[in-house]
């Protein structure tokens, strides 16, 4: 085998989103000690265990491995300040959370969106890391959203999915593909446009579902096709894929994407992104568009024969 770089296999690595998490203990002079991990998992119900690592170079190394336990605190979404002072050398971590011990000992946060405090079950020496297995004595879950992780950067995946729909006008469309077809419908205007619905305060997902439900159609939500800014209409738009089983639309009709058809389409940005799909289905190369009604870049997405 030829050498891995070990700088490329953690980006690659990274790649894997995952939750963050505080692991705390106590040293052995009963002084609070923790450190900011990614590296956690369950690992039975019954008995109930859970597992995190830390690695050999940490400076808490010594004192998680002989510890008689840990908590495991999942932050929420408002806690990155949180994750940021327990992954630094900062002088005392604990003065920047509100924390007690848990039933078992360990500290456990306030404000997070669960913990774990755990008796110590096992010790695995794995590599240049050390797996505390620990057996769950008690926990405590709460409604926050949990913070993400992943290619280096925090995820606020709630909060962001919040601000969007609240803070932007989001229009949703269906581009609902039968048998080389697309269904379209007829505007105000006499003007062609896909299904497209604005979404509320229940979530693209249920405006596409209902969107999909009104159309009188089979069809199966699909991959994000295009999303972009329209400046000229001032909303965002996400245009999602769908492969329909057939069926009378009880509103439009699947339409070949000819010259004149998409001469009739209302918006140019949909025209555009129509386009684009008339010129990857006869190749069979899918990408999603990013960018706004005018200019953006696609990226691939698929690649092989259609219906292989």
């Amino acid at each position: 085998m030829s050498e891995i770089d070990p700088r490329a296999l953690r980006n690659a690595f990274g790649t894997f989103m995952t939750g963050v998490t505080v692991v705390t203990t106590h040293d052995p002079e009963g002084n609070p000690i923790g450190f900011t991990a990614n590296s956690f998992t369950s690992v039975s119900l019954d008995p109930p265990l859970v597992l995190v690592c830390i690695a050999n170079s940490s400076s808490n190394y010594a004192a998680f491995e002989q510890a008689a336990g840990f908590a495991v605190n999942v932050l929420a979404e408002d806690q990155k300040d949180v994750s940021n002072t327990f992954a630094r050398p900062v002088d005392d971590r604990f003065a920047a959370v509100s924390w007690q011990k848990g039933p078992q000992g360990s500290p456990v946060f306030a404000g997070v969106s669960a913990w774990f405090d755990c008796s110590m079950h096992n010790r695995v020496e794995a590599g240049d890391h050390l797996i505390l297995i620990g057996r769950v004595e008690a926990f405590e879950t709460s409604p926050a959203p949990g913070l993400g992780y992943a290619r280096g950067a925090y995820v606020t995946a709630a909060a962001e999915a919040e601000a969007l729909t609240q803070g932007a006008k989001l229009i949703v469309s269906a581009l609902i593909e039968h048998e080389g077809k697309v269904l379209l419908m007829g505007n105000d205007q006499g003007k062609l446009t896909l299904p497209e619905i604005r979404v509320g305060k229940e979530g693209a997902s249920a405006a596409l579902a209902k969107l999909i439900a009104d159309t009188g159609v089979e069809a199966e939500p699909g991959f994000i096709y295009s999303v972009y800014e329209d400046k000229a209409r001032e909303h965002q738009h996400i245009s999602f894929l769908c492969q329909s089983a057939g069926g009378t639309p009880a509103k439009g009709v699947f339409t070949a994407l000819t010259q004149s058809t998409l001469m009739d389409i209302a918006d140019a940005a949909m025209c555009t992104m129509l386009e684009r799909f008339a010129s990857e289905s006869r190749m069979g190369n899918f990408g999603v568009y990013y960018g706004n009604q005018t200019t953006g870049q696609v990226r691939p997405v698929a690649t092989g024969s259609k219906g292989a």
